[in-house]
């Protein structure tokens, strides 16, 4: 305003002493440690389906990443010693915040009152590293001009958001309004409702520095409160010799929301107990994470995740993103294949049986798996369990089981040969002679075939079992009692038939064979 007075009250958030103890301590204080997130690397192993808890913590830097600063002070004619302030300790503002966030820049305006033409609202710096161009701004500050009570910040604030300042892609955007006077609404044309959405727009925030003196206070009317709540800023009171302390007490004090931005290779993700959390700048905020592996995770690969977490919804560079990477443990056992097999005895023993067998690993590929008993193996007559196992690298063990079958569907050779009479000569042909034979019945499994005979004039004759090997003398008599009786010499047995006799020979499965042996015929 173009007066100064004593206003009957003041704003009491921060006192003067209160006020010069910040400054003291800001100018006092190097550069805040390097925020960022802990801890930023998990490196873990885990089953298809586990959870991993993490307790996180992010700690935040007092000052937002890649902050752009606009000083937009009040230079009408009460604000003599807050310039003042401003002009001897900018520099000391600069290092401050730099020392938090190196990226820093800054840009300088001013605004008065309606009345006052050129000087309503000007641009004296834009954004700028420059810590000369910027001390030069701020040395053009001159106090003077202003009419009534209100001042023209409202419209100040519309301008430095409808272009104004050229913002940076990317940068946390602070205008920090000094003044001791409420605003004229609408002013210059221009509501304090359209000032905030312009701010709103331009994710801009304003912290308020309430100088006490000439207009009653920035805030007198509650303006400053309303559009400070609106953009996430805060108010902070002043005396006029400590501006610059309230400002880096201000910007310190602003809060800061911590979102986690997850990107995960499929099979792999992470969770939060709060999708985002607003806490005061410069403090840690905690998370409890989880990382979750997914029941079909292939197992035996790495898998990948960042989290950013976002500061105001910006990256706060390297140290805020976490790496993790999880191992997926293999815990599926390997496959193995052994089919079961049927094969014939080829002797006494049974058979060699070289049956194949298979194993594949999820992870390990083709396998050889362990048999017992092992592929060429001679296998007895009957059922024999075989079974099978493979072991992947991860130490699985799988197993398959197999029934080999060794089978005797042969039967005997089964003949009657012609033997030597009891005194050892040949059979002499004449008619209707006796026959000596010898029942004879080999097997390629059993050694010991049973032998029975049979008369072929009556099928309800049977006689036996006899040894393979059997000598007996066949007499045929059609009108007789079929009958067996011991023999004489090496004549095992006399046997009296009707008919020719049948010879049958079964082995120890069942299977037999039939042989006749015929009486000659008498002669012609």
């Amino acid at each position: 305003m173009g007066f100064t007075a004593v206003p009957a009250g003041r704003r009491t958030a921060v006192t003067v002493a209160a006020a010069v103890t910040a400054v003291l301590t800001a100018l006092a204080t190097p550069a805040w440690a390097a925020p960022g997130v802990d801890p930023a690397t998990v490196d873990r192993s885990a089953d298809p389906g586990a959870t991993i808890p993490i307790s996180k913590v992010v700690s935040t830097p007092p000052i937002p990443p890649n902050p752009d600063v606009v000083l937009l002070v009040d230079t009408t004619g009460s604000m003599g010693a807050a310039i003042a302030n401003v002009r001897t300790n900018l520099q000391q503002v600069i290092t401050n915040v730099r020392g938090a966030q190196p990226s820093a820049q800054f840009a300088v305006a001013s605004y008065r009152d309606e009345g006052d033409g050129a000087e309503l609202f000007r641009v004296r710096q834009n954004l700028t590293g420059d810590a000369t161009a910027l001390q030069n701004a701020v040395d053009g500050l001159a106090a003077g001009g202003g009419g009534d009570v209100p001042e023209a910040w409202v419209n100040g604030l519309f301008q430095v958001s409808d272009g104004g300042i050229a913002y940076r892609a990317g940068s946390s955007r602070i205008v920090v309004l000094v003044g001791d006077a409420p605003s004229h609404d609408p002013s210059a044309g221009h509501t304090l409702a359209q000032a905030t959405a312009a701010l709103q727009a331009d994710d801009a925030r304003v912290l308020a520095v309430d100088v006490t003196g000439g207009g009653g206070g920035l805030d007198a009317l509650g303006q400053a409160t309303t559009v400070a709540a609106a953009t996430g800023g805060q108010v902070v009171g002043s005396a006029p010799d400590t501006v610059t302390a309230a400002i880096l007490s201000g910007l310190r004090d602003l809060d800061v929301t911590v979102t986690p931005q997850v990107v995960c290779d499929p099979g792999l993700s992470v969770s939060f107990d709060a999708p985002s959390k607003t806490q005061q700048s410069g403090t840690d905020v905690p998370f409890a994470e989880t990382i979750t592996v997914a029941g079909d995770a292939p197992q035996g690969a790495t898998l990948h995740c960042t989290v950013d977490f976002l500061l105001n919804g910006l990256s706060g560079g390297p140290a805020f993103v976490e790496h993790i990477s999880v191992t997926v443990n293999d815990v599926t056992p390997p496959t193995v294949v052994v089919d079961d097999r049927t094969v014939e005895a080829t002797s006494p023993a049974g058979a060699v049986i070289n049956y194949p067998a298979s194993a594949t690993d999820n992870v390990d590929g083709p396998l050889t798996p362990t048999c017992a008993p092992p592929p060429g193996s001679t296998f007895p007559l009957g059922a024999t369990t075989v079974t099978c196992t493979a072991t992947d690298a991860a130490g699985n063990a799988g197993s398959d089981t197999a029934v080999m079958r060794v089978v005797d569907t042969t039967a005997p050779d089964t003949r009657c040969v012609p033997t030597n009479n009891p005194s050892g000569d040949n059979t002499p042909g004449s008619y209707n002679p006796d026959g000596f034979y010898q029942l004879t019945s080999t097997d390629i499994v059993d050694t010991a075939v049973q032998v029975y005979i049979s008369d072929a004039a009556d099928p309800s004759v049977r006689f036996g079992p006899f040894p393979a090997g059997t000598k007996i003398k066949l007499v045929q008599a059609p009108g007789a009692q079929s009958r067996v009786k011991d023999g004489t010499g090496d004549i095992d047995y006399k046997v009296t038939l009707r008919g020719d006799a049948i010879i049958t020979g079964v082995d120890d499965s069942g299977n037999a064979s039939t042989a006749t042996c015929l009486v000659a015929p008498p002669p012609k």
